[in-house]
C-alpha cells in the first residue's frame, strides 16, 4: 500500500469536520447549479472556488428552454426569467447583410419556457450564488486553490487545497470537477481530449450603448468567408459581436460599423474585448470511481449554436439525481456509470453539430467555401427545412439501462413536455407539481401492476386528466403511442407502456440499479398534499 493509498483509509482521518458527502471544484454556473440540485435532494456539498467573487465580465449569453427548466429544478427558474430576454431565433446573412434564411424560435417551447433566451452571465452567477447562500446544505469556500484530487481507489476521495491560512484537506464521497478547460480534476483521473478538429481564433466584443443599433430580437450570423461574424442583442443596452480573426488590424469601430448609423458618435462603451480560440473537444473519459467531470472540464464546443453552457448544465442535472440516489437511498453503484454513457455521446453530438454549423455558416477558409455557400443557400430554400432546423437542438438520449427503447424510438429518451397544470386550485408548472423524483403519468386509470411499480419507486401513478393541463400531456402520449410513461427525475422518459399494453417494457433492466437497501431519510420530502396521487422521492 502506498502512502497516498494509506492516507485514504477512513480510519486515518481524525477530523470528522473534513468529511463531506460531495466536494465540487469550481463555482461557475455548472458547479453552483450542481450544488443546488444536490441540496434539494438533501445532499450536502462544499464548493471550492479560486475567486472570492463572481467574475464580473460577460461570457455565456444564450440558453434554451431545457436549461431554463433545469434552473427551475435548481430553484431559480423565476429569478432567471427576470434577468433573461426571449430571443427570436437565428438569421443567416450574406456578406452584404442580406437575409438568406431565418430560423424562428418559439416563446413557449417544449419545456415551458422560450426556446431561446439571452442573458448576462454575471447576472446569472449572482442569482445562483444568492440561492446557494440560502441553502444550509451548501458551503462555498472562495479564494482557495485546489492542489490535488485523490486517485481512484476504494474509500473517500481526498481533495487538498490551500488558502491564506495554509494547506487543508477534505474527504468526500464524491468529487465533481467543474473546473473548466484547464481542469485539474481531469488531469487527476487521467483524462485526455478527443480532438474533433475545429480550431479558430475569434475576437469577441461586448459593448454598451443606447444608440440606434440595427438589430432584430435574435442572433445574426454573417456567412462571409472573408469576414464571418456573429451579432446579438443581449439586453436593452448590451450587444455582442464576434468576428473570426484575419491578418491585418481593424478597429472595433470598423468591425461594427455595419450595425451603427454612419459616423455615429454617441455613447458607446466597450465592456470587454478579448480573443478566443474556439475548439471542439470531448474528454475521452468523464469519470474514475466517484470523481466526475462536468462542463468545460468534459467538453469544449464552438459557440455557433449557443450550447456551451447548456451542455454543462445538462451534465449537472443528469448526474446529481443519480448521485443523490446512491448517497441517500443506497442505489446500486452502477447507476453512476450511466452518467458518462448517457452524457458523453449526447455532448459529442452537440459539439459536432456546432462544428458543422460553424463551417456552414462561416463558409470556412478552404477552396470548398464557395460550394458550401451555394449548398447552404439552396438548402435554406427547401420548404419546411427552416422550421425543422428551428426545433430543439438537444437530441434524445440513446438506449441504455435507463432508457428502454424498443424497435420504435418513440418517447423513450426524450423529455416530457412541461405545461401549466392545476393543483389544489393553484396554477403551477408540471415539474413543481410532480416533485423531484420519479413520476408515472398515465392516460387512463392505472392498473394494479402500474400502481405496484409506482409504489416501489415511492411515487403514485398520476392520470393526466387530474393534472388539469390544456391537453398537452394527453396529446403527447397519443402522438407517442403510449398509455403511460415512467419519467426519471430529470424528466427524461425512461420507459413506456405502449398503447393497448399493460406494463412497462422491461423493468428488470433498470430496477436493480434503483434498488434501495434502506428506508428514505427523514429529509426526503413528499410532494404537495393537494396532488393526492403524486409524491416525490
Amino acid at each position: 500500500m502506498t502512502v497516498d493509498e494509506a492516507a485514504r483509509v477512513p480510519d486515518v482521518v481524525a477530523d470528522e469536520a473534513a468529511r463531506v458527502p460531495v466536494v465540487i471544484v469550481g463555482a461557475g454556473p455548472v458547479g453552483v447549479t450542481a450544488a443546488l440540485l444536490l441540496a434539494r435532494r438533501g445532499v450536502r456539498s462544499v464548493v471550492l472556488e479560486r475567486h472570492q467573487d463572481i467574475y464580473p465580465l460577460p461570457r455565456a449569453v444564450a440558453s434554451d428552454d431545457e436549461i431554463h427548466r433545469i434552473l427551475q429544478a435548481a430553484g431559480v427558474g423565476e429569478e432567471f426569467s427576470a434577468i433573461s430576454r426571449p430571443a427570436g431565433g437565428l438569421r443567416l446573412l450574406d456578406a452584404r447583410h442580406r437575409v438568406m434564411a431565418e430560423f424562428r424560435r418559439s416563446r413557449h417551447g417544449h419545456h415551458g419556457y422560450p426556446q431561446s433566451s439571452m442573458f448576462d452571465q454575471p447576472e446569472l452567477e449572482r442569482v445562483l450564488r444568492d440561492a446557494l447562500a440560502r441553502r444550509p446544505e451548501c458551503e462555498l469556500r472562495g479564494g482557495v486553490e485546489v492542489t490535488g484530487v485523490g486517485p481512484d481507489t476504494a474509500g473517500p476521495v481526498r481533495v487538498t487545497y490551500r488558502d491564506d491560512t495554509g494547506e487543508h484537506e477534505l474527504w468526500a464521497e464524491a468529487v465533481l470537477g467543474c473546473d473548466g478547460a484547464g481542469s485539474l480534476t481531469r488531469e487527476a483521473i487521467g483524462g485526455v481530449w478527443e480532438d474533433l478538429h475545429f480550431e479558430e481564433r475569434w475576437s469577441v466584443i461586448d459593448a454598451e450603448t443606447t444608440g440606434p443599433v440595427r438589430c432584430w430580437e435574435g442572433v445574426d450570423q454573417v456567412c462571409d468567408p472573408e469576414r464571418p461574424g456573429t451579432f446579438m442583442r443581449v439586453n436593452e443596452t448590451r450587444y455582442r459581436w464576434e468576428f473570426r480573426l484575419r491578418d491585418g488590424q481593424e478597429t472595433i469601430r470598423e468591425l461594427i460599423a455595419p450595425w451603427l448609423p454612419p459616423s455615429y458618435d454617441g455613447d458607446f462603451e466597450v465592456v470587454r474585448e478579448t480573443q478566443y480560440t474556439f475548439k471542439a473537444r470531448v474528454a475521452e473519459r468523464w469519470s474514475s470511481g466517484r470523481v466526475f467531470l462536468l462542463g468545460d472540464a468534459a467538453h469544449l464546443t464552438p459557440p455557433f449554436i449557443g450550447q456551451g453552457l447548456c451542455s454543462g448544465l445538462r451534465d449537472a442535472y443528469n448526474l446529481t439525481w443519480k448521485l443523490a440516489r446512491v448517497l441517500r437511498q443506497g442505489a446500486d453503484e452502477r447507476l453512476l456509470e450511466t452518467y458518462e454513457s448517457e452524457r458523453r455521446p449526447h455532448a459529442r453530438w452537440v459539439v459536432r453539430l456546432a462544428v458543422v454549423m460553424g463551417w456552414a455558416m462561416t463558409g470556412g477558409q478552404d477552396g470548398a467555401a464557395a460550394l458550401r455557400r451555394k449548398v447552404l443557400s439552396a438548402a435554406c430554400r427547401v420548404p419546411g427545412l427552416t422550421e425543422l432546423a428551428g426545433r430543439d437542438l438537444s437530441p434524445p438520449l440513446t438506449a441504455g439501462p435507463l432508457v428502454r427503447r424498443g424497435a420504435r424510438r418513440g418517447l423513450a429518451g426524450t423529455h416530457c413536455p412541461q405545461p401549466w397544470v392545476s393543483v389544489g386550485g393553484r396554477r403551477v408548472r408540471l415539474d413543481d407539481a410532480l416533485g423531484d423524483s420519479f413520476a408515472v403519468l398515465t392516460a387512463t386509470e392505472p392498473g394494479p401492476s402500474l400502481t405496484a411499480l409506482a409504489h416501489g419507486l415511492g411515487v403514485h401513478a398520476v392520470t393526466v386528466t387530474e393534472l388539469g393541463d390544456d391537453g398537452t400531456l394527453a396529446a403527447w402520449l397519443r402522438a407517442g403511442r403510449a398509455d403511460a410513461v415512467l419519467l426519471r427525475p430529470d424528466r427524461v422518459v425512461m420507459d413506456i407502456v405502449p398503447a393497448g399494453g399493460r406494463d412497462f417494457t422491461s423493468t428488470a433492466a433498470w430496477a436493480s440499479l434503483l434498488h434501495s437497501t434502506r428506508s428514505p431519510a427523514p429529509s426526503e420530502q413528499t410532494a404537495p398534499k393537494s396532488l393526492s396521487r403524486s409524491t416525490t422521492r
